[in-house]
């Protein structure tokens, strides 16, 4: 019996006895476990992707669009007929008030002044004449000596050389005026933005010359729906952007019109725009804004925020990690593409802009890379990390 026993435990010591021997060799449960996965390594945010909460001015009010033309200029056109002589000014010549331009043949002009010289001439002798005639009837007349009609002759003759000198004096003056229309004058100081003349050709009056703009003040043509006019008031104060030269362009509401485009409910305003160094150019087009609200608060763009939320939120780098902050948007500037906040952020916190901002989840480690001008007297974020992490 006692073999039997033997028998059937002895597997159960074997196994005891494997047990007792791999546990005395260091292979306990512990050592069958997996080994911790590895921390994912940090993003790294390019400065392009990043920006940096600051406080400054923004102000908000109608968004407006338009043209940039000159408020003083002028489209010369020919005035007589004949070949052009000579072209004395090319487009971008600055030119004086009556300085000359161009000349226009103007032979068969000179034939017609001389002509009406000469009438003029004719004419006055034959006032001369017909003065004489009736001093004298009006003598004879008097002294009984020649009858009242001839008197009377004599006086309707006077009157009738008078009024042919007087015409002889008007059509020498139109002769004189169209001889002088050959010369093309600048008709004030500017500058020639346009010649669509050239010498030989043969113009007729209407003909298109030259366009001449006085840059020094611009005029910005805009609109705003009917529902926003109540905020476009003449003297408000407009920023705008131009294309080529970009922002911080200023003007102020010169007029607004006082009637409705029916076609597109909108009504038409006009901001007055300096221009003395003459940097800007008429024909440009130009975006910007009434402004009607000035507002200081820390301020990002506007890409940084995801409106999409209720309330809006930030992803706000701090301490290496992504954390999604929810704000309070209190002013847009729609030209500076920025928004102010009330609360949820402060100056200095880094914010993640654009798609950037749309890829990463929240708690996400990330490193920020700085150029060294946006880094200078701050630590970056992921500097912030590693300090924290030693």
């Amino acid at each position: 019996m006692s073999s039997h026993f033997t028998r059937r435990i002895a597997p159960w010591s074997l196994l005891t006895a494997a047990a007792l021997a791999a546990a005395g060799c260091g292979g306990g449960p512990s050592a069958a476990e997996p080994a911790p996965a590895a921390a994912p390594a940090p993003v790294t945010l390019s400065a392009e992707n990043v920006a940096i909460v600051e406080d400054r001015t923004l102000q908000a009010g109608p968004e407006v669009s338009g043209t940039l033309r000159a408020r003083r200029a002028a489209a010369l056109r020919a005035e007589v007929s004949g070949a052009v002589l000579e072209v004395l000014a090319q487009p971008g010549d600055r030119v004086k008030d009556g300085q000359l331009l161009a000349r226009i043949d103007d032979s068969a002009l000179a034939e017609a002044l001389l002509a009406a010289r000469s009438g003029v001439a004719a004419a006055r002798n034959n006032l001369t004449v017909a003065e004489s005639n009736a001093r004298r009837a009006r003598t004879l007349a008097e002294a009984g000596a020649l009858s009242t009609q001839a008197a009377e002759e004599a006086e309707a003759g006077l009157e009738a050389a008078r009024a042919g000198f007087a015409d002889a004096q008007a059509r020498h003056s139109q002769a004189q005026q169209m001889a002088g229309k050959t010369r093309v004058r600048a008709p004030f100081t500017g500058f020639v933005g346009g010649r669509q003349v050239s010498a030989g050709d043969v113009v007729s009056p209407g003909t298109p010359l030259f366009t001449v703009i006085d840059p020094t003040r611009l005029e910005f043509e805009a609109a705003v729906p009917a529902s926003l006019v109540s905020e476009v008031a003449t003297g408000a104060a407009v920023s705008f952007r131009v294309t080529g030269f970009g922002d911080g362009f200023q003007g102020k509401v010169d007029r607004v019109s006082p009637e409705v485009d029916p076609a597109t409910g909108q009504v038409r305003f006009y901001v007055d725009v300096p221009n003395q160094d003459g940097r800007l150019l008429a024909g440009l087009y130009a975006q910007g804004r009434v402004a009607t609200e000035r507002r200081q608060a820390p301020s990002a763009p506007e890409t940084a925020v995801d409106t999409s939320s209720k309330p809006p939120t930030v992803m706000k780098v701090a301490d290496g990690k992504v954390q999604k902050v929810p704000v309070e948007v209190v002013v847009r500037d729609d030209v500076a593409g920025a928004v102010g906040f009330g609360k949820g952020v402060k100056p200095g916190d880094v914010l993640v802009l654009g798609s950037a901002r749309g890829t990463l989840a929240e708690g996400a480690a990330v490193q920020v890379a700085l150029p060294a001008d946006r880094a200078k007297g701050r630590r970056t974020p992921a500097a912030g990390a590693e300090a924290k992490a030693n």
